[in-house]
């Protein structure tokens, strides 16, 4: 007998023994017992695992049955219990608290050959039982220190109840309004979506991953599934490369850079390939360029529906596809488990590609300190101590705030008075405690948000007459992603109308309910959902001091509004203290900063609208000399709303914008710029200083402004602050249509402003 087989013969005891004990009392592991370093444990254990245990780690379940209950006895559930006991799963998702996780957790730790423990996932988007915003409404809080606080909040309740892998953050690009999933996302700008991509995979994962208090991070969707045509979930996506590499990829890699552990691919097709099984995505960008050493796990079911997307004839050749694409995990196709072994024994699939996907899940099961101890998450004093604590509420209270935008603040309506105000709170939604959790809170307990009603009662000094006005919902319909609106029913308007013309004050609170926006929830229509904009314009008619307060996951068509009502304040989904956020910001306790991280369009019939546009040769500007441009003949061209946009109850003045100094060689450019910002009213604020730049000539077409740098400034009542800037080679290039990223010489604008519409300008050139 060799030494190698010896070694493996001691390991395989030792593996044994550990098996037979409780992991809780072990003080080492056998993992120990060659070599300290991850990577040689990682091989240690793969060269004594069978090709079906290998599998195995690829293969993740949802939960499917009471794990403290009895063992199923038949059918499905009865195989998938029997493949834990076999070691033939990786992962589960949707096992949550203490008590089920390690109930799973034992059967393969205890019971499996080599008992290797479990991963176990879960949708925490924003926030686990504590719900924080909606991804897209904390980024329109450009404060990357509170988002990667509030993705913090998140991993310690979600690791308190159990769960060590999160499938966020959602870094992907859109620029349709359309899509229900804008609401999980950062906007429509890759510079801003990266610097948050950075913040949430920082906040989830922490300083140590095998911290009991982090989790590993997820990005997700690989790739371009922000650009679903027509807005419609799921659907198709032809982008060429310009856009590919300069607009969708640029937040995935940095997620990679930030250390994110897992990828996830999507469901979409791109340019005639599905994203799972695409090796051009998977493994030449992600594993091969990205060098990046984490797994990839497909989207729910990802796997058997590239037979559906006519790419994959059956089961087994989809199992194949994707394999071979980069796909590490099987997230709930079960076609790994069934057809893997046999591919490999007919060598359509590779062993050694085998061995690097189990090898990158072990790793991150190694990096979590699972093989440590397989229950460092299952501790109940921890779980009631943590889950839902008054610090947690605090601090997404302290995020909701910096979450909301003023657009419009005409005749200083707002702040409200804080006495003296007899003040009409109307709309079916300021009493809503469930709607402001948004979509993808499934851990929270329902209507526990704050309402708008509640959070405004604080302030005791006005009087408060509260009326419905008129439902938004009626309730769900048999789709669980859809939900039958209110269109015909005004039985309440004429109580609202009333209470209105006897207020000083109407604050109206519309928009979509929570549901409306998220996962196979697109919308061909952008209003205001069902009878509420009639209800907007008939408490108008009767009391024109209207502060209207938006709720919803997506921008929205509200042209009648900013025409007519005088203050619009958009809240979005604001999670577990929304009513607390928003009461604050209207009585001016908080001055709020908030900037849109998406354009808002006039009319749907803009969509897809964003401010980084081309110029294309018929400029979209009006030029006299020019009888055919590009324009709409029915509305104009720009955002009711821009990208950026967002005032305060300051107002700032920008001014001497200064180029300092020009190092302009393309090999190592250094550009630096200061802008004098002055806070010009008698109130304190901070405001969003924003740096758009133009390269006016390039081998590519480039955007007419492209962002390349943004800081938060507190200023006091007349208190000017020089902010400075520096573009260097990782913010004045691009990716040329070969993926090589270039810095070109020539003229270049740059920007700086509060929104991507409002700067003052200055030039440089490049050698």
């Amino acid at each position: 007998m060799n030494n190698t087989i010896v070694i493996k013969v001691i390991i395989l005891a030792l593996l044994l023994y550990s098996c037979s004990r409780p992991a809780e009392k072990q003080s080492t592991t056998i993992y120990d017992v060659l070599d300290n370093t991850i990577e040689t444990k990682v091989d240690s254990l793969l060269s004594i695992m069978t090709l079906e245990e290998k599998i195995g780690q690829m293969n993740q379940y949802n939960g499917f049955w009471d794990a403290t209950g009895p063992e199923p006895e038949e059918g499905a559930a009865a195989k998938k219990y029997e493949h834990l006991r076999k070691g033939w799963v990786g992962s589960m998702l949707n096992v949550r608290g203490v008590k089920n996780v390690r109930a799973v957790q034992k059967i393969v730790v205890e019971e499996s050959r080599l008992g290797i423990p479990l991963i176990i996932g879960f949708d925490v988007i924003h926030g686990y039982k504590t719900i924080s915003p909606i991804p897209l409404a904390e980024s329109a809080s450009w404060d990357l220190d509170a988002i990667q606080k509030s993705a913090g909040v998140a991993a310690l309740e979600a690791s308190a109840a159990g769960i060590n892998w999160t499938f966020a953050p959602m870094v992907d690009i859109s620029r349709d309004a359309r899509w229900g999933r804008v609401m999980e996302g950062a906007g429509e700008d890759p510079f801003l979506g990266s610097r948050i991509a950075e913040a949430r995979v920082k906040g989830f994962q922490g300083e140590n991953l095998a911290a009991n208090n982090t989790i590993a991070a997820c990005a997700k969707h690989f790739a371009g599934y922000g650009f679903a045509e027509a807005g419609r979930d799921y659907n198709t996506v032809d982008i060429g490369p310009s856009t590919l590499n300069n607009i969708v990829f640029p937040p995935f890699k940095a997620a990679t850079d930030a250390g994110v552990r897992t990828f996830m691919n999507s469901f979409n097709e791109l340019n005639g390939i599905p994203a799972t099984g695409n090796k051009f995505l998977q493994r030449d960008i992600l594993k091969n360029d990205w060098e990046f050493s984490g797994f990839i796990v497909s989207d729910w079911g990802s796997i058997t529906e590239m037979i559906a997307h006519g790419y994959a004839k059956d089961g087994k050749t989809a199992a194949e596809i994707a394999l071979n694409a980069g796909s590490d995990m099987d997230m709930e196709s079960y076609l790994y488990v069934e057809h893997l072994a046999r591919l490999v024994r007919e060598d359509k699939v590779e062993k050694h590609l085998i061995d690097d996907a189990v090898r990158r899940i072990l790793r991150v099961k190694y990096e979590l300190g699972l093989f440590d101890d397989p229950y460092k998450y299952c501790n109940e004093e921890r779980e009631k101590e943590l889950i839902g604590s008054k610090a947690n509420h605090e601090a997404v209270l302290d995020m909701a705030k910096k979450s909301i935008v003023l657009l419009k603040n005409d005749k200083k309506l707002l702040p409200l008075k804080k006495e003296g105000q007899k003040i009409a709170l109307i709309g079916a939604l300021a009493n809503d405690k469930n709607s402001p959790l948004g979509s993808w809170r499934i851990a929270a307990d329902d209507h526990t948000a704050v309402s708008v009603l509640e959070g405004m009662q604080q302030y005791k000094k006005n009087t408060l007459v509260y009326a419905k006005g008129a439902d938004v919902s009626l309730g769900k319909t048999a789709f669980v992603t859809e939900t039958k609106i209110n269109t015909t029913d005004k039985s309440e308007f004429k109580e609202a109308i009333e209470s209105a013309q006897n207020a000083d004050v109407v604050v109206m609170v519309l928009g979509e309910i929570g549901f409306q926006s998220g996962e196979g929830r697109s919308r061909t229509e952008l209003d205001l959902p069902g009878v509420q904009q009639e209800l907007l314009e008939a408490v108008y008619k009767a009391n024109p001091n209207v502060v209207l307060v938006l709720n919803n996951g997506r921008p929205l068509a509200i042209t009648w509004a900013d025409e007519h009502i005088p203050a619009i304040v958009e809240a979005w989904h604001l999670g577990s203290q929304s009513g607390n956020a928003i009461a604050q910001v209207l009585y001016g306790d908080y001055n709020p900063s908030g900037k849109l991280p998406m354009s808002f369009p006039r009319n749907v019939g803009q969509v897809p609208i964003y401010y980084n546009y081309k110029n294309t040769g018929r400029p979209v500007e009006p030029d006299p000399d020019i009888v055919f441009w590009s324009h709409y003949s029915d509305q104009q061209n720009t955002p009711l709303y821009p990208f950026g946009h967002g005032l305060s109850y300051a107002t700032f003045n920008y001014e001497n914008l200064v180029v300092d100094s020009v190092n302009s060689s393309i090999e190592s450019p250094q550009v630096k710029l200061s802008v004098e910002v002055t806070n010009t009213s008698d109130v304190a604020g901070k405001e969003v200083v924003q740096l758009y730049i133009r390269d006016v000539f390039a081998s590519i077409t480039r955007p007419v402004k492209e962002l390349k740098g943004f800081e938060m400034i507190s200023l006091q009542p007349g208190e000017t602050k020089t902010v400075s800037f520096v573009l260097d080679h990782t913010t004045l290039g691009f990716y040329n249509n070969d993926n090589s990223w270039i810095v070109e010489p020539g003229e270049f604008k740059v920007f700086i402003g509060g929104s991507s519409r409002n700067t003052i300008m200055s030039n440089f050139n490049l050698d």
